[in-house]
């Protein structure tokens, strides 16, 4: 079974576990239901690695609230890690296991609702953040972009019913791609996720391949142990390329250029 967390101090986060939560059962601090259970936890989700020792599900889908410097208007989902330090919870030069065939099914059950949301870019982001040292599938469903959004209860509400539908139900499997270039909003990646044949794991963008060594390149192979294929951004790896490359050849991925 899932668990699904929120912040309680996250006014997006938790306004659409408070929508979730409606038709279920709570005791003591966890709310039950047939197909998941839901937590409202007192610290932000970023620093989340402590939740599996005392709350121990098969996965974790973390309700967040979604913020940039832009101020573009956006709906997100991505897995967690940090390829170098840990800025935003998490460890240093780790990742979380991700969650591919729920992001994709989710992602494209969004899309065919884009209508719905026809003010927000519907887009995965590149791999970010903590919590990054849970033992079990980690993904991020998010809301953004401002105060105005996140405490837009009819736009968190309309998010939640899809999360409720999308986790009420077994995904269908996918091939897996670890996936290497980009930016942080990696369009190529995320057209293959909705309209394409894989779902995603770890997503490392053009600006974080500096940090990629053998080290960390081991470290997300054993994070990422459904992947069997590296979609690679072909345009979008600047100088490290034939790092990226050299590195995918040693092992038994199947490379795809996109």
């Amino acid at each position: 079974m899932q668990l699904l967390v929120a912040y309680q101090s996250d006014p997006a986060g938790s306004n659409m576990a408070t929508y979730i939560a409606k038709d279920m059962d709570k005791v003591g601090d966890i709310f039950h239901g047939k197909h998941f259970d839901l937590i409202l936890i007192p610290t932000p989700v970023i620093s989340a690695d402590w939740i599996e020792e005392k709350y121990p599900y098969d996965g974790y889908v973390f309700l967040s609230k979604h913020a940039s410097e832009s101020g573009d208007l956006a709906l997100t989902c991505h897995s967690t890690g940090n390829f170098s330090d840990a800025l935003f919870g998490g460890f240093p030069k780790q990742v979380a296991i991700p969650h591919p065939h729920l992001q994709k099914s989710y992602m494209q059950h969004l899309w065919k609702k884009k209508d719905n949301f026809s003010r927000f870019e519907i887009t995965i982001e590149a791999t970010h953040h903590g919590p990054t040292a849970l033992n079990k599938p980690t993904i991020f469903i998010e809301i953004g972009t401002t105060q105005k959004e996140w405490t837009d209860k009819k736009l968190c509400e309309g998010i939640a019913q899809i999360v409720i539908e999308e986790m009420s139900k077994e995904p269908s499997k996918h091939n897996v791609a670890i996936c290497f270039g980009g930016t942080h909003y990696p369009e190529k990646f995320n057209k293959e996720l909705i309209e394409g044949q894989f779902a995603l794991g770890t997503v490392m963008p053009k600006h974080a391949l500096d940090s990629l060594d053998g080290e960390l390149f081991s470290h997300i192979l054993s994070r990422n142990k459904e992947a069997k294929f590296a979609l690679i951004d072909w345009s979008g790896l600047g100088k490290n390329k034939q790092k990226v490359i050299d590195l995918v050849q040693t092992t038994d991925l199947e490379m795809i250029k996109l």
